[in-house]
């Protein structure tokens, strides 16, 4: 029989195993007692075969078989060896399957597969982090199959980045694992009943603005306590208001103290910036920074603006004064009252377009804020005449009160604000709302301390409205009144407003049909404080009614404004009697075709204090029309309007910057295509201080802007260039040039201009408004 080295198999097993269990507990991994146990009978195996193997070979060699001949053993030998050779290849074959049961379960231990948890639990020495683990079975029936239960040991090993798990193991129904829903450990685990609490004990509102910055859950949360609420605001304790002396070592600089919440800070919001997580961050951001005063919200169909964010406005702002919301159809009357609850500073309340605020909010508004002055109602049909008169009431300060479309309004609820003993009223508009007769003649009678009223668009008034408001005699301190769309005035009322107002001073007429040249002519003969007269499309009116008008009026008569006036024409003859209005500063017609060049010589002659001339529109007005008012002004010309005038030529503009050209401060030419170039040589020699120039629609060109640019005196402030054709890129050197003062520049519809020059002009003129 052939001899083997049998001897090497079972010593590489041995020292294979015996060197891995010694680097097993050497290192720093320490694993469960089964795999301990399974590598320890390994070894044992290893080693037992190594012995058998020494004695087999020891047998099989020729130095054991010598000595068993000389016994006559050696049949028995020869078994011996042959039962020793098979022996040892059943040992070598079981310690192999150990040795393979050892790595086996000693990677299952350390694995986690799909599914399954590992078999222990490992905890880092260096890292708080621990793994996720549970059993390798099922459950610990199917454990024991392999072997006996026995304890299971913490490992330690090296941090590596696991993830946190902090609920232990629970096992369900029949052994399965149940699933738990894993929640971090933090603050925002507290329900928000706690987290009220928390917040509302910080110290001040710096603080609590801060906590605002964490999340929107904490905004919304610290939006929603009330100024009452609060700690800091409570009633100290007793130990609080024992004295204590003050820590010298603590010194806090000035502008880290609470800044007092007055109310001095404004803030608007437009269109879609209104929304509710904004105006929580405004209220709690404004505490800390003077308090918020004015809040203004222009909203759209799109707002999201609700009653969750004026709750917000509300709770942290009570220093609120100023509150205006437009198109903000969402806020109903519970946002309204939060207002009243916690606003009861509001001086100022401007609502337009909020559908949902009925009488309801109107009404806590009314009764919980006392300084409430100014009121204004637009486009609200839930609002009728209950809510105005629990305003009329309960608001003795109120001096400014704005009706608009409010069908629900009537009589009733304007009396009541009028009547009321404690009115203070003094401006009062009203405008499309289904008032008679009645509610103008309460305010004739009642409106004692009204100075400006403005009544638009009241169709169901008629002319015994207008005479018996004024002849009830009670407006004594009306100033200024505006008469719009109102078809029941006739010559009649508005002579007996003038009777019934002995310190009128402006009279604003729009659209009366049945206004004639007698009732204007009587009206001047009574107002006899009369200084700004404007009266727009009343066609009955014409030229020689203007002049009686000025005959008999105020003699210290500033403003006269004539637009669309379709009745004042040009007349044949001159009046035997021509009126002298030295004291008429402004002069205004406007589109109105009958005024031509033989009216306009005649104003010159009457008005020879004019500053402020205005003619846009007026396609008839020539150079040898004017010449006559550029001549006999003594005063100097300010503010002259030409816009339109399409026959307005550069000898005209050259004369009236000889003549005006140190007091000149805005031209307007727009339109006037005759303008060249040669008008922009004699601005810049002429004009001293110019600030706005309008020459759109112009014959100007490169060479016009150049001159313009070279002139070292003209500070422009404003140029217009818009659909000047000639043009072109060749400008934008000059245009920088003026750009140091300028804030405005229209360069619309210059095709010649490409839209990279206009960015290039842009950036250099980042201080200047560019309309392209």
């Amino acid at each position: 029989m052939r001899r083997r080295p049998f001897l090497l198999l079972p010593l590489r097993s041995f020292s294979l195993s015996v060197v891995g269990d010694v680097l097993l507990m050497r290192s720093e991994i320490c694993v469960d007692l089964k795999v301990l146990f399974f590598s320890s009978i390994g070894s044992l195996l290893s080693l037992l075969s190594l012995l058998w193997f020494v004695v087999a070979g020891f047998v099989s060699s020729g130095l054991l078989l010598a000595r068993l001949h000389s016994w006559q053993l050696l049949s028995s030998a020869e078994s011996f060896c042959i039962a020793s050779w098979f022996y040892s290849r059943i040992v070598v074959s079981i310690e192999i399957c150990f040795s393979l049961c050892v790595p086996l379960l000693f990677i299952l231990s350390y694995a986690q597969p799909l599914g399954l948890m590992g078999v222990c639990n490992l905890d880092f020495a260096v890292s708080d982090d621990i793994s996720p683990c549970g059993p390798f079975l099922s459950n610990l029936m199917e454990q024991g199959l392999l072997v006996s239960l026995v304890r299971s040991v913490d490992g330690h090993c090296l941090p590596r980045k696991r993830p946190r798990v902090i609920a232990p193991l629970v096992l369900g129904v029949g052994g399965r694992v149940a699933d738990v829903k894993q929640r971090p450990r933090s603050i925002d685990t507290l329900p928000d009943e706690c987290l009220f609490e928390i917040l509302r004990r910080l110290s001040g509102d710096k603080e609590r603005s801060n906590s605002a910055c964490v999340s929107k859950r904490w905004l919304t949360i610290l939006s929603s306590i009330r100024s009452s609420e609060l700690a800091a605001q409570m009633k100290p304790s007793v130990k609080s208001l024992k004295k204590t002396l003050p820590d010298l070592n603590n010194h806090v600089p000035a502008t880290e103290h609470e800044t007092e919440n007055n109310g001095f800070l404004t803030r608007r919001l437009v269109a879609e910036e209104a929304t509710d997580i904004r105006l929580a961050s405004i209220a709690l951001g404004t505490c800390s920074r003077g308090g918020l005063g004015k809040l203004f919200i222009q909203g759209g169909d799109s707002t999201r603006v609700s009653d969750v964010g004026l709750s917000a406005i509300a709770h942290a702002c009570p220093s609120l004064r100023v509150l205006s919301m437009r198109m903000v159809p969402l806020v109903t009357d519970a946002g309204i009252a939060e207002i009243a609850d916690g606003c009861p500073l509001l001086e100022k309340l401007d609502l337009c377009q909020c559908p949902q605020i009925s009488d309801k909010g109107l009404i806590s508004v009314a009764q919980k804020c006392p300084n409430l002055t100014s009121l204004a109602i637009e486009a609200s049909s839930s609002i009728s005449n209950k809510a105005l008169q629990v305003v009329g009431r309960c608001c003795s300060k109120l001096k400014y009160i704005t009706i608009k479309d409010c069908p629900q309004v009537g009589d009733q609820g304007i009396a009541s604000l009028v009547s009321s003993p404690s009115s203070s009223l003094e401006r009062v508009k009203l405008q499309a709302l289904n008032i008679s007769d009645l509610a103008l003649a309460v305010i004739g009678q009642y409106g004692k301390n009204v100075m400006d009223l403005s009544l638009i668009s009241l169709k169901n008034v008629g002319e015994k409205g207008f005479w018996v408001m004024g002849n009830t005699c009670g407006l004594q301190k009306l100033r200024s009144i505006t008469i719009n769309y109102c078809n029941g005035l006739s010559d009649i009322g508005l002579q007996a407003i003038a009777k019934g107002s002995p310190l009128l001073k402006q009279l604003s007429v729009h659209k009366s049909c049945d206004l004639s040249d007698t009732g204007l002519v009587s009206f001047t003969e009574k107002a006899r404080a009369l200084e700004n007269l404007h009266i727009e499309d009343c066609h009955q009116l014409t030229l020689m009614g203007v002049l009686g008008a000025l005959l008999t009026c105020n003699p210290e008569l500033k403003s006269l404004s004539l637009v669309r006036c379709l009745g004042i024409k040009d007349i044949d003859f001159a009046p035997a009697q021509l009126p002298s209005c030295k004291s008429l500063e402004s002069l205004t017609i406007r589109n109105c075709p009958g005024v031509t060049s033989a009216s306009l010589q005649m104003v010159g002659k009457i008005c020879p204090q004019l500053q402020k001339l205005d003619f846009g529109g007026q396609s008839g007005v020539t150079d040898a029309s004017l010449v006559p008012l550029i001549q006999s002004s003594e005063a100097g010309f300010v503010d002259v309007n030409l816009s339109g005038c399409v026959n307005v030529s550069d000898s005209l503009v050259t004369m009236l910057v000889k003549a005006h050209g140190s007091t000149l401060k805005t031209l307007s030419l727009d339109g006037c295509r005759k303008i060249t170039d040669r008008s922009t040589m004699a601005i810049a020699q002429g004009c001293l201080v110019l600030e706005e120039l309008d020459l759109s629609c112009c014959s100007i060109g490169d060479y016009g802007v150049a001159i313009l640019a070279s002139a070292r005196q003209l500070n422009l402030r404003m140029l217009s260039l818009a659909n000047c054709t000639k043009v072109t890129q060749k400008s934008l050197p000059f245009l920088v040039n003026m750009g140091q003062s300028m804030v405005g520049l229209n360069l619309q519809h210059c095709h010649l201009i490409s839209p990279c020059a206009i960015s290039l002009l842009e950036e250099m003129l980042w201080s200047c408004d560019i309309i392209s």
